[in-house]
């Protein structure tokens, strides 16, 4: 007699978002079947708690507020985040919006789900002046400075924000178009680089095209159609080149789990304007990922498909020995196929196809036992690194910028003997800095010393160094 329980969830397709109905039931099948009953008996009951504490509620849409809870804890549950997590993504705004209070939640759910729905209520009750005194503060900006504070605290209080931001994204038809300017224009420039920056592929791909349709709506559905009219024939030629990468890596024995990569939207755009291309020539660039068992047959698939397929020259990367500084890793590669068009091939372990999907959130995907996670403590330390002066900035657009311009933009912050700051674009060497010191100091430069020691002029500066 279990009573079913139902959200509205938006589907993205390629040029329109659709409701359809989900039931709570949708949600505890996400979770994994490892995870003991009583925790799944929490998230139901963090339901029941929910549907009652904002009963009467609405949303813009009209729809009840208890799918917007919903709809948080399922896209937290689709990250595997362990049971603590997605109940607080039910109960994420009820000590904001209802009158149950953070000792009802302690008391029903312990002291964990309390922190995080804490955690998630302070993000959303701001100050209406400054700390100085009676100055009017910018409560959205505000918003942000304690939404990257908070990463240094407890990131999953982040990825709940997240959660929340990317289903206010998939609704914001409903709000008026000032409205959604404003909040498609800051999840483009804050909250999918935030995504990037702790390596979740999946929620900042689709909060860039979500985004991307309200900032630029007459690209956006351009795009979208184009893609959709050649939608068939790419899918004909992508199976073809699937079947071909799977038989080379048969013959030498190699297990792959091989498919094609999705193109989104906004990065298809992305790279039309970067390129100075149109549709056409961005889109005919193919691209399929392999998942090999372990690191060395990284490499060995990788001499399969060069001789399968002629490589481009410069259009390796070895995201293996080198990632990214979000940790991401992958190798790399571009190939030229039979018609004379562009493969571009990924090739990673399981465990770097899960770091690259789920970043962070992959340190608590649900597991048994409790393994010290290395990957992850790095990216806290670096995290927290970023927090680290910034927390000493009183005003909040201050903060805000130094946040958009120090993490989120390719810019390198090197230093002069003196102590000045050149601001550079990333993968800037000695010899940018030394012509954007002067021309005279670029014409003249034979040697570079960073950081007190003799680098070659094709050293790639990072942010910190004294040049």
């Amino acid at each position: 007699n279990r009573r079913i329980f139902t959200a509205a969830l938006v589907v993205p397709s390629p040029g329109r978002y659709t409701f359809i109905t989900v039931k709570l039931e949708t949600i505890l099948q996400v979770l994994p079947a490892s995870m003991p009953p009583a925790d799944r008996a929490m998230i139901e009951k963090a339901y029941r708690v929910a549907d009652a504490a904002h009963a009467g509620q609405t949303r813009a849409s009209g729809e009840p507020y208890v799918q917007h809870c919903l709809n948080v804890a399922l896209i937290l549950a689709e990250l595997h985040l362990p049971p603590a997590v997605v109940a607080a993504g039910l109960l994420h705004d009820t000590v904001e919006d209802t009158a149950l209070t953070l000792d009802d939640i302690r008391r029903d759910f312990g002291e964990e789900v309390a922190r995080l729905v804490d955690g998630v209520t302070k993000l959303a009750q701001l100050p209406r002046v400054s700390k100085e005194g009676n100055t009017p503060i910018d409560r959205h900006t505000e918003s942000l400075r304690k939404t990257f504070l908070a990463m240094s605290d407890d990131v999953r209080v982040v990825l709940i924000k997240l959660a929340d931001r990317l289903h206010n994204m998939r609704t914001l038809m409903h709000v008026k178009p000032e409205k959604q300017a404003r909040i498609a224009r800051e999840t483009l420039e804050i909250f999918a680089p935030l995504a990037n920056r702790l390596g979740i592929w999946s929620l900042k791909s689709e909060l860039e095209d979500l985004s991307f349709r309200y900032t630029n709506p007459e690209r956006f559905h351009e795009i979208a159609g184009q893609i959709t009219e050649h939608q068939a024939d790419r899918e004909h030629t992508m199976n073809t080149i699937v079947t071909q990468v799977r038989q080379a890596l048969q013959k030498h024995n190699i297990e792959a789990e091989i498919s094609g990569r999705p193109k989104h939207i906004y990065s298809i755009y992305k790279k039309m304007e970067r390129k100075e291309v149109g549709f056409d020539e961005v889109y005919d660039v193919r691209a399929v990922r392999v998942i090999v068992k372990d690191q060395p047959t990284c490499y060995f698939a990788l001499g399969i498909i060069h001789s399968l397929w002629r490589p481009i020259p410069g259009q390796f990367d070895d995201y293996i020995a080198t990632p990214k500084d979000n940790f991401y890793q992958s190798l790399h590669t571009a190939v030229v196929c039979e018609d004379g068009k562009t493969l571009e091939v990924q090739i990673r372990t399981p465990e770097m196809h899960e770091s690259a999907e789920y970043g962070i959130a992959a340190h608590w995907r649900y597991k048994e036992g409790g393994k010290r996670d290395e990957a992850y403590e790095k990216r806290i330390k670096w995290l927290r690194s970023l927090m680290d002066w910034r927390q000493d900035l009183a005003d909040a657009g201050e903060f805000v910028d130094a946040m958009k311009r120090d993490v989120f933009e390719d810019r390198v912050y090197a230093f002069t003997p003196q102590g000045d700051i050149i601001d550079l674009p990333a993968g800037a060497t000695p010899i940018d800095f030394a012509y954007h010191v002067h021309t005279s100091v670029g014409d003249r430069c034979r040697g570079g010393k960073v950081n007190g020691k003799l680098v070659s002029l094709d050293y790639r500066l990072k942010t910190g160094d004294q040049v």
